[in-house]
């Protein structure tokens, strides 16, 4: 039983390594998101499980999955790592509402690594009111490694921040899949497949039809600005 152990212990490094090898590195072609993307989630920000930033060095964003969301895709969504814009409206004194942090998202990204910027800005009126705009990488499911039994919606921003924001309104829309979830022998592996996420998503989004560039996108630029769609 010990030999067998460990030969599936083995194999499944070696699925991992290969997995990871294999990787597309952009998501996407360059004419833009494709049905049924994109998709949006919105709400309050709420705490997490607190591993993000402690275990992982990747702080995140939670939204809530359960009755207090308006999402109705979201119980049926496919479990795994999406890509898209978010939106968050902080509240007034927050340091993100005058100047960007010298923060990196991360502890697992390099040193230079440069989020991508929108195709388009958020009118003055919106700034006025808090909303501010970030590329994002999230995950939606049960996180197998860490063995959740409750659904969870996690976005990672791909800019730093200097104080959390928990209680703020944010507003994420959705323009891809990167992959799906998977569980892993170790944490290491866990952390490598994340990293590889924001960078997959960084490389995705610095395209123009993905930055949300252009009239056909107006709509969901509104939408993340803050407007209220009917």
């Amino acid at each position: 039983m010990a030999e067998t152990s460990n030969s599936n212990i083995e194999d499944s490094i070696k699925s991992e390594a290969l997995s990871t090898q294999q990787r597309p590195q952009i998501i996407g072609d360059n004419s833009g998101p494709q049905a049924p993307y994109p998709l949006r989630i919105d709400g309050v920000v709420v705490t997490g499980f607190g591993r993000g930033s402690k275990e992982l060095g990747i702080p995140t964003a939670n939204l809530p999955t359960d009755s207090k969301t308006t999402t109705t895709w979201i119980a049926t969504a496919k479990s795994g790592v999406y890509f898209g814009w978010c939106s968050i409206r902080f509240p007034l004194g927050h340091p993100a509402l005058d100047f960007p942090s010298r923060l990196p998202s991360s502890r697992i990204l390099e040193p230079d690594f440069q989020p991508p910027k929108p195709g388009f800005f958020l009118s003055e009126l919106s700034q006025q009111e808090g909303w501010r705009l970030y590329p994002m990488v999230m995950s939606i499911g049960y996180n197998p490694f860490y063995k959740n039994e409750v659904r969870s919606a996690e976005v990672h921003v791909l800019n730093g921040f200097d104080q959390d924001f928990y209680d703020s309104p944010m507003r994420v829309s959705l323009l891809g899949f990167i992959r799906e979830e998977r569980d892993y022998s170790s944490l290491e592996e866990l952390v490598k497949d994340i990293k590889i996420d924001c960078e997959v998503a960084a490389r995705s989004l610095a395209r123009r039809e993905w930055k949300l560039a252009g009239d056909k996108w107006k709509k969901e630029c509104d939408w993340l600005a803050g407007k209220q769609m009917t």
